[in-house]
């Protein structure tokens, strides 16, 4: 099993792999192949995949704004889980984001999402009790699926 920055080839293997993960949220626009593209030329270092044997198992999208690292739609094939690749995705961006500055990293978790809780849980990652999330579509085209 290889640990990689991800390119935009890998975008057919990594959303077929979001599709296949109970309580991953994605949009059209967000998640559209357009929209990954965007975030890659963003974060150029900072997102990888898992692969084996020429198979993407595992992915993590993670960017900053230049103080505060983000951490988005991490997931681990089925099949592939409870084998530490979510933890070296997660080490792989966390040192990537170090390497360009960030000291600290935000990312959200559906409540309802109990394994994924608990995965962010088990590596260190603490829930903010005083914060509240909100949202704002900019486009009315934008269609949440999940």
């Amino acid at each position: 099993m290889k640990i990689r920055v991800m390119g935009i080839g890998d975008y057919g293997q990594v959303y077929a792999l979001w599709k296949n993960t109970p309580n991953m949220g994605l949009n059209n626009i967000d998640d559209s192949k357009d929209g990954i593209h965007k975030y890659l030329l963003r974060n150029p270092n900072t997102c990888f995949v898992a692969e084996q044997g020429g198979k993407i198992v595992g992915v993590i999208l993670s960017g900053h704004d230049g103080r505060r690292g983000y951490m988005h739609h991490a997931a681990v094939a089925q099949d592939f889980q409870r084998q530490g690749i979510g933890a070296k995705l997660v080490n792989a961006a966390m040192a990537a984001l170090e390497n360009e500055g960030v000291t600290k990293v935000a990312l959200v978790v559906y409540e309802k999402n109990e394994s994924g809780n608990k995965f962010w849980e088990s590596l260190g990652f603490t829930m903010r009790t005083d914060l509240v999330c909100r949202n704002k579509e900019i486009s009315k085209s934008i269609r949440y699926e999940g």
